[in-house]
């Protein structure tokens, strides 16, 4: 995940065993958060200025798609030795939203990307985007869902038909049907409602349960925005 980690002392290793409290007590947490952050090459963007690059980008993918061109060799030798991603995305895994694609064709190096079916914060998510905060300095995260997402649907469906679903599918989509069950008598479409609203619930969940997340969001050095990407449009909004 990192070739990164080695040069600052923490590898993934590290990462994993010692958790939450124990990065707090290795000086990734609290107050030194922006001064590791800073030691580690963090990008120099500012949580509102990553989300504005964020928003040209996609303008960009949706107006002049032939401009989203970029020289991965170069890049890719860049930050062979080093990451410092300025922005994180937690995606669906949905082969129709490439975050770095409907961003603006982001290169190699930019974008640190959490993708799982209904872009839920789960365990393996959250430690993801904690490292990204804590360790790479990442300021911005954004939740992205999107127009008919499958793994949406199929908790709406639990919600109206009483569905069920084999294997693995079914305590996967669990944390979705909260979120179906609060937008089920709201005007216009359900599976997309309940994408906005899922996404919602996933933005406050991370700040709530998270002190390596929430201590820099209180210090202004991190923002968390939930948006929802259109199939149809390619256009991303963002939910208040």
């Amino acid at each position: 995940m990192c070739s990164d980690c080695e040069g600052e002392g923490v590898d993934r290793r590290d990462f994993l065993k010692v958790g939450a409290a124990g990065l707090v007590a290795i000086g990734l947490g609290g107050a030194s958060w922006s001064a590791r952050a800073a030691e580690s090459a963090a990008p120099a963007l500012s949580p509102d200025a990553a989300l504005a690059a964020l928003k040209s980008g996609n303008e960009r993918y949706v107006s002049h798609p032939e401009l989203c061109s970029i020289d991965l060799a170069a890049q890719r030798k860049a930050v062979a030795g080093h990451q410092a991603p300025w922005a994180t995305i937690i995606s669906c895994a949905d082969s129709r939203v490439p975050p770095e694609l409907i961003f603006g064709g982001q290169g190699v190096g930019e974008l640190f990307v959490a993708r799982n079916a209904g872009n839920l914060a789960d365990a393996a998510t959250l430690g993801t985007v904690e490292y990204g905060a804590a360790v790479l300095g990442s300021p911005l995260i954004v939740v992205l869902a999107h127009t008919s997402c499958g793994a949406v649907k199929a908790a709406c469906d639990v919600v109206t038909k009483n569905a069920t679903y084999p294997g693995a599918i079914g305590p996967m989509i669990e944390p979705i049907l909260p979120a179906a069950i609060a937008a089920r008598s709201e005007a216009g479409d359900f599976v997309d409602n309940t994408a906005r609203e899922s996404a919602r619930r996933t933005v406050r969940r991370l700040a709530a349960s998270s002190k390596l997340l929430a201590d820099p969001i209180g210090a202004g050095k991190l923002k968390i925005v939930a948006a929802i990407y259109d199939l149809e449009t390619g256009v991303v909004t963002y939910i208040e």
